[in-house]
């Protein structure tokens, strides 16, 4: 078994590569690339993916995988030899259902529509989109297809980021959710509103980003291994284990916006940094999942960044930076002004009592489009009508609206949801770090952030993706997702800020 392993090995390094390859071109396509190498670019990375495509997907790799599955019973199961055959297997199954043409067509419809997005979206002009992202929901419903029969059309897509999960199980948890949710911001907005108007005066962009720069030093990001650039939709990526880049944003009269931001990409960058190295350039050295992933982020910007005990320490040195705009302001108002609730118009500015509402539509628009029961040229106003019914407002301009993200043009269908499945899971996994290190908030008032980053990696970074999400979770915490833990955190914050 040895001698085929290590010729397996080997085949999915080379693969790794060209990934990571891929990577860089993308990462450098939405940071510094000029906008007349859009076509150049596509192609390129067109030509990359499909190579490694046909590599993973080669007789050799079968006839490997074929052998070595012979003596896979031999293995300790829970061996990282035997899971990175069961992964790899996976994996190889799901690929060779796929035609190289295919997957180069998808690099090339993407590139193109990701930058006619950026182009739409400057001009608030959905139909410059249209026919991209037209072309984008064609090509994923006859991959969608590729995988028949199944149990929803939208199981293979949601399954490219969530192995092993189904479109019931996840309209399950948010039908579950949904509810108390909406519930608890009508009682929320039943209360005096609070003042967050010192947040949204004019900060100076280059004070905000060093701020950020000093928050996810103390979390444990690693300068020699990583940077932080600037994108129009922030983004971490990974060129291997040793260079996970975080992207982000700050505006001029939006502090809090872009603080989160970068909090929340250095979670997910702790979090790649954190993955065993001998599954470097292997299928483990990934993360679990989607929503393994955004609970990382989602934890370091909210559970940790959003707390009491983390402005305890970092508020001085915010005032420090920015007496004129926070110098009469006290920590309990500010501390209030951050979690403030209030439906708002963006996702990655939405509050925590709302947030997940803004996944929940797009989950019900994305499973629309790709039962056909919604059209391409009709989704504004879908858009527009689900955020009224959702959040109770209604956007003044599609860039506010159906333009404000980037997945679709990227051709990420299936990946919404993980967002609010990672909020979910955040918090199921906080109670078990709470139990653990029953100081943790202590040491937040010290600035110290060390031994949460040792747990998270010990517990969950280390695994890469070594379990699938929902036996992660249960090895963690005890149970499966449970959006319960979630609700209960959401209470009994809000009650407490909002005094009701």
């Amino acid at each position: 078994m040895d001698k085929k392993y290590q010729e397996l090995i080997a085949i999915l390094n080379e693969v790794s590569d060209l990934d990571h390859a891929s990577a860089l071109l993308g990462w450098d396509q939405q940071t510094y690339m000029p906008a007349g190498g859009i076509e150049a670019r596509g192609q390129q990375l067109s030509t990359l993916r499909k190579i490694s495509h046909l590599k993973y997907t080669s007789a050799e790799v079968g006839a490997l995988l074929d052998d070595l599955q012979k003596s896979i019973d031999d293995l300790d199961p829970d061996s990282n030899e035997a899971r990175l055959l069961i992964v790899t297997q996976r994996e190889y199954e799901k690929k060779t259902k796929v035609p190289a043409e295919m997957v180069a067509e998808f690099s090339r419809v993407t590139s193109l529509a990701q930058q006619s997005w950026q182009e739409a979206r400057k001009e608030d002009n959905f139909s410059k989109f249209q026919p991209h992202l037209e072309k984008v929901m064609d090509i994923r419903r006859r991959y969608a297809e590729l995988f028949s029969p199944y149990e929803h059309i939208y199981d293979p897509l949601l399954d490219d980021f969530e192995p092993g999960l189904k479109t019931k199980e996840v309209q399950g948890i948010f039908s579950a959710l949904r509810p108390k949710q909406v519930a608890l911001v009508k009682a929320i907005k039943e209360q005096s509103q609070i003042d967050d108007s010192f947040l949204l005066q004019e900060y100076a962009l280059r004070s905000q980003w060093d701020f950020g720069a000093e928050v996810i030093t103390k979390f444990g990001y690693d300068w020699n291994h990583g940077r932080v650039d600037k994108a129009a939709h922030p983004f971490t990526t990974s060129f291997g284990m040793d260079d996970v880049r975080i992207t982000t944003r700050v505006f001029p009269n939006d502090i809090a916006s872009g603080l989160s931001s970068t909090m929340h990409e250095s979670g997910h960058a702790l979090y790649d940094l954190g993955i065993n190295h001998e599954y470097d350039r292997t299928p483990l050295g990934e993360a679990s999942s989607l929503a393994i992933h955004e609970s990382q982020s989602r934890m370091w910007e909210n559970l940790v960044g959003k707390s009491l005990p983390f402005w305890e320490y970092f508020y001085p040195r915010l005032q420090d930076r920015f007496p004129k705009q926070l110098k009469d302001v006290q920590l309990e108002k500010f501390y209030k002004g951050i979690n403030k609730v209030e439906p708002s118009l963006i996702r990655v500015d939405a509050d925590e009592a709302t947030y997940n509402l803004h996944i929940m539509l797009r989950l019900e628009l994305e499973i629309a489009l790709m039962e056909g029961s919604l059209l391409v040229k009709d989704l504004p106003d879908a858009w527009n009508a689900s955020m009224e019914d959702y959040l109770g407002i209604k956007p003044p301009s599609d860039a506010d609206g159906v333009l404000q993200d980037i997945h679709w043009s990227a051709g990420l269908v299936g990946y919404f949801s993980t967002y609010a499945l990672g909020n979910i899971i955040s918090v199921q996994i906080w109670e078990r770090i709470l139990q653990d290190i029953p100081d943790l908030y202590d040491q937040f008032r010290k600035g110290e952030f060390s031994a949460l980053l040792h747990w998270l990696r010990s517990h969950i970074h280390v695994f890469g993706a070594k379990y699938e999400p929902q036996e992660l979770v249960l090895k963690v915490t005890g149970s499966k997702i449970d959006p319960d833990p979630y609700m209960r955190y959401l209470e009994n914050k809000y009650k407490e800020i909002y005094g009701f």
